[in-house]
């Protein structure tokens, strides 16, 4: 068929060989003789990778989709990846699902092949949020963990998030080693898929209590939900796995108006009330947001379907509700928690706080001003955890966060924690709350004092091989043509974090990056504004993340320096689209 790539073709005829299920030949097949080039061409261009976020992709027939074969390919080779490290043998693993179409399936198939490859696995009994798995990895001592979700993504996505030892996503050099792994199955044939039942241990209550126990303990102020007793909070886990514990960990602490929205209790991968099921949309927070308004409630919170990121929006002057993003999210949370170290003892100048490079640097001030060390890692909350780890025993974590909403506090866990988020933010509009005082007037006030640090994220979708195209060619233009002005002003400064090099653009000085490669390039520009681009490494994405800031005192409008900002983020969001 000459329309399709004779490289394409071959590797679509493979998967209709008998080595695959009658319901895969036929699929393949029907996209063979149907001649849908662009299909087949998506479906079978490449293999899924591992990005910041594991393995993530669209379910369906193809190397280059989640499936059956896929996942058994990447469990098999992980497999022979974690015999090699551990050749002692005994070895066992934690499991879990989040409420996506097919979760349970897949989870299952992932069971067996760990099991007839001599695994013991741990495996959940239902659905359960990514923390609990990263949590419950570190309680049971096993070498390493997977995660069944596809986070945030719409609902044709499916998704494998590997774990380590440590609870911590895979860092190099295991990420390559696995993906090396398993690029060796060279053939079906290769992969176990016959379980053994007797290597496989149901999980349940027992890991929920003992998960609770841990994030009670991280409380600050056990005693704010009795101070605040008529405060309000609505929570949805917008069909998901937060529906299994947030609830029930919120009670457990003493809030007792906690009202959920019941249209998104049921866990459902179709997500039926929203258009994506991310709580960094508006839209998906419209139910909890009426629900906000019907109970007169302080605090909105909602999560996503594996329960790791959590969205929040709090009441302004006039009553309104004002969804906070995952920035103003973060320094709320970390103003909170250095503030209350302080007032009970615990900054002895040998603490620590964590966040990505595109996480807003007013993070950094306020850690500054505590005398607590402030790290910037690269994207992708992997790179928080392995931070934890390598720093365990020396020095004491407080918390850590990406802008993208999420949030750790607590070493109990080494995965953002969206269950653990709720508790703690709930804690702090309760503190506030006792006090006379609104999250929102807290938030102006770390403004007032740091100034104002805004920040914006701009995605682009460029779908399948030709989008992959498309966005490495962008990074390759930034490289080499970096914009000289981005909204009025003069780009001062580039950090490349392909080459590791900064270099100031006056000068032509360079300086060192002492972090890992990764496919980000950094703009400064003279009032100390970044612009931050990147491919995603979980969705067919190239991002811009604006980061500005600008002095604001108490005579200035929070809504007029807003517009200012927004104005601002125009003009460079046209500049760089163009």
């Amino acid at each position: 068929m000459p329309s399709i790539d004779p490289f394409i073709l071959e590797r679509a005829l493979q998967w209709t060989s008998e080595q695959y299920d009658e319901n895969t030949r036929s699929e393949v097949q029907a996209l063979i003789d149907g001649d849908d080039t662009k299909a087949l061409t998506d479906a079978f261009y490449c293999d899924l990778e591992f990005g910041t976020g594991g393995l993530r992709g669209i379910m369906g027939v193809g190397t280059n989709r989640v499936n059956r074969y896929t996942l058994g390919a990447a469990t098999q080779g992980l497999c022979n990846y974690l015999n090699a490290q551990f050749p002692q043998g005994g070895l066992s693993v934690a499991l879990a699902h989040d409420s996506r179409n097919n979760a349970r399936a897949f989870a299952s198939l992932v069971a067996n092949v760990f099991s007839a490859n001599g695994i013991l696995v741990h495996f959940f009994e239902d659905l359960r949020p990514t923390p609990e798995l990263s949590f419950a990895i570190r309680t049971l001592g096993c070498v390493g963990g997977v995660m069944l979700t596809a986070s945030h993504n719409p609902k044709e996505y499916s998704g494998y998030k590997v774990y380590w030892s440590d609870g911590c996503q895979i860092l190099p050099p295991h990420d390559k080693g696995i993906i090396s792994a398993v690029q060796a199955i060279a053939d079906v044939k290769d992969i176990r898929f016959e379980g053994r039942p007797d290597l496989i241990k149901s999980l349940g209550s027992e890991m929920d209590r003992q998960f609770i126990d841990a994030s009670l303990a991280l409380r600050l102020r056990p005693e704010a939900p009795v101070n605040a007793p008529d405060l309000r909070i609505v929570y949805s886990p917008i069909h998901g796995t937060g529906v299994e514990l947030v609830p029930r960990l919120l009670k457990e602490a003493g809030y007792q108006n906690v009202f959920t929205v019941a249209e998104q209790c049921t866990p459902d991968g179709n997500f039926p009330t929203v258009i994506y099921p991310n709580p960094e949309e508006q839209e998906a927070l419209s139910m909890a947001l009426k629900l906000g308004e019907d109970e007169a409630a302080h605090l909105v919170l909602a999560t996503d379907p594996d329960a790791d990121r959590v969205g929040a929006a709090v009441r302004d002057p006039e009553g309104n509700f004002m969804l906070l993003n995952g920035n103003q999210t973060g320094v709320l949370l970390f103003a909170y928690l250095l503030e209350q170290w302080r007032e009970q003892g615990r900054l002895t100048g040998n603490e620590y706080v964590v966040k990505t490079i595109v996480t807003s640097y007013l993070i950094d001030r306020l850690a500054a001003e505590k005398g607590v060390e402030c790290l910037n890692t690269l994207t992708g909350f992997k790179y928080i955890g392995a931070v934890m780890t390598e720093r365990a025993g020396q020095k004491t974590y407080i918390a850590g966060c990406e802008e993208s909403y999420g949030y750790l506090v607590g070493e109990h866990v080494r995965d953002k924690d969206a269950v653990g988020a709720c508790l703690m933010i709930a804690e702090m509009a309760a503190y506030y709350h006792s006090q006379g005082r609104s999250l929102y007037e807290v938030l102006l006030s770390i403004y007032r004092r740091h100034g104002l640090f805004l920040e914006t994220l701009i995605s682009v979708t460029l779908k399948g091989k030709e989008g992959a195209e498309q966005i490495a060619e962008l990074m390759k233009k930034f490289r080499s043509n970096p914009p000289t002005h981005l909204g009025g002003e003069a780009v001062l400064g580039v950090r490349d974090y392909l080459t590791l090099i900064e270099k100031d653009l006056r000068t032509g000085a360079e300086t060192p990056i002492d972090l890992p490669k990764s496919n980000v390039l950094q703009l400064i520009t003279e009032s100390g504004g970044i612009i931050s681009a990147r491919p995603s490494g979980t969705e067919p994405k190239i991002k811009y993340y604006i980061s500005l800031n600008q002095a604001f005192g108490p005579e200035e409008s929070f809504t007029e320096a807003q517009k200012d900002m927004k104005r601002r983020f125009d003009q460079i969001e046209q500049e760089l689209r163009s």
